[in-house]
């Protein structure tokens, strides 16, 4: 009983980690991460039992709606930033670019909290989350045509935050793949 209680009190503590995580990198508050985090798991603790998996699969989505809420006047006045910036119609990444062999999640954290809300969050709920970008717009409570260009800068500055022009790139599958494969 004690190793079943051990086991689900670590679960919970990587679920909060996680959500805080999530939340964090969309808003850039430690604070809102916290309350958003921690309020999320208080809803799948006191979850009757029946539904606890159904739970834990919507945290995520819970955080990311919560998240968004509390940055909704920041994303807007970076939708508007977006919508006025002008994108280059060169490559995102040029081809000699390859991911530096010491990329970690720390890096890949200040690569993305670097760059501004708008483009950021797209590329979170994108590329990251897998959200498709109807459901992106959606939430990011833009068109869709927006969430593409901001796609499109976030890909390009965050991939010029982690860039080196080193060799050409090693691995035979996408570079979105590889990104999402280091931050989980």
């Amino acid at each position: 009983m004690i190793e079943v209680e051990n086991r689900e009190t670590r679960d919970v503590a990587k679920d909060a980690a996680d959500l805080y995580r999530l939340a964090f990198l969309l808003t850039g508050s430690s604070d809102v991460s916290i309350d958003i985090a921690a309020d999320t798991i208080l809803l799948q603790d006191n979850a009757n039992p029946f539904f606890a998996s159904w739970m834990r699969s919507w945290a995520r989505r819970i955080a990311i709606a919560k998240a968004l809420t509390k940055i909704r006047e920041e994303l807007t006045a970076s939708a508007r930033r977006t919508k006025s910036a002008r994108i280059r119609k060169s490559a995102v990444a040029p081809s000699n670019w390859s991911l530096p062999a010491d990329t970690n999640k720390v890096r890949i954290e200040e690569a993305l909290l670097a760059m501004d809300v708008f483009p950021r969050a797209a590329v979170l709920l994108s590329l990251f989350e897998g959200v498709r970008l109807a459901d992106a717009a959606t939430l990011l409570d833009e068109d869709v045509l927006l969430v593409r260009k901001a796609l499109a800068i976030g890909l390009r500055e965050f991939t010029a935050k982690l860039a080196t022009k080193t060799s050409p790139v090693v691995p035979r599958f996408p570079r979105a793949l590889a990104w999402a494969q280091l931050i989980h």
